[in-house]
């Protein structure tokens, strides 16, 4: 048989087979692409890059210190229930009142410790970090069972008080040992938890003298109160820890923030006073 002389059948089968195949291969090749855009779509888009809070750079050492103590905020909400102890102390032990000694004393406490948990209550309710509350009321509970147990207003203060002292006596012993401790809460909170200021001379003394002026700043602070304390003036204790306290630690605080950048960014510390 030559070619060209197949009978008509056999080539309209052979073109049926073909067209079924690539209608086959069509539909596969559909059913294919169709998977591989469904998976597409089901995976998670791919990081570009480092995150943005790798890129951030660290905040300050101010910013930081004054995060650790909740900020101007933290410090008047720890500063509260103090506050609130002196001033009904003083007013319910007042004569004209007509409470015994020691009633307007559990009155206090009360009021104290029912500031300290209203202020934790109130952070929690608006979702807001509770370290520092949580904090400021175990050292509010202690010094309110002292003083409940005693009966004596004064000793509401005596955990802050020695408190305090061991601060000083921490100061002092990281000194004697070349390890100051104001040198490794720079290196916690501004060098990256890194150590390396111990090989920095410059930097190793310039924190062993700060050391020594946050161990006085703290020995002035609790000295006061302790001579208070001694002489059973419990209001004046309270009005001291407000009043007189704080403005020490700030002042204390802003010199060594200048002190430490004056050594570890000497031209900032000789910018000042050029242009008069």
């Amino acid at each position: 048989m030559t070619p060209g002389s197949e009978p008509r059948h056999a080539t309209s089968a052979e073109g049926v087979e073909d067209r079924v195949a690539e209608e086959i291969t069509e539909a596969v090749e559909e059913r294919i692409a169709e998977e591989i855009i469904e998976e597409l779509s089901l995976r998670p888009a791919p990081a570009e890059g480092p995150s943005d809070a790798e890129d951030e750079p660290l905040p300050s050492l101010s910013e930081q210190v004054s995060e650790q103590l909740g900020g101007v905020r933290g410090l008047i909400e720890s500063s509260l229930p103090v506050l609130v102890f002196v001033l009904l102390n003083v007013v319910l032990s007042a004569s004209w009142v007509g409470l015994e000694k020691r009633t307007a004393l559990y009155w206090a406490i009360g009021g104290s410790v029912f500031s300290a948990v209203a202020i934790g209550g109130y952070r929690l309710a608006r979702k807001q970090p509770v370290r520092h509350t949580v904090n400021g009321l175990f050292g509010i509970a202690i010094g309110a069972y002292l003083a409940y147990r005693s009966g004596n207003a004064r000793d509401f203060y005596l955990p802050g008080i020695l408190l305090t002292l061991g601060q000083v006596a921490l100061c002092l012993v990281s000194v004697g040992f070349r390890k100051p401790i104001i040198g490794y809460v720079w290196g916690v909170l501004a060098n990256g938890g890194k150590h390396d200021w111990l090989q920095n001379p410059k930097l190793l003394g310039t924190f062993q003298w700060l050391t020594l002026v946050w161990a006085g700043s703290l020995f002035l602070r609790a000295g006061v109160q302790g001579w208070l304390y001694l002489a059973d003036e419990a209001n004046a204790i309270g009005i001291v820890r407000v009043l007189i306290s704080w403005p020490i630690y700030a002042a204390t605080f802003a010199f060594t923030i200048w002190a430490v950048r004056r050594v570890t960014h000497p031209a900032a510390g000789h910018q000042g006073p050029a242009s008069g």
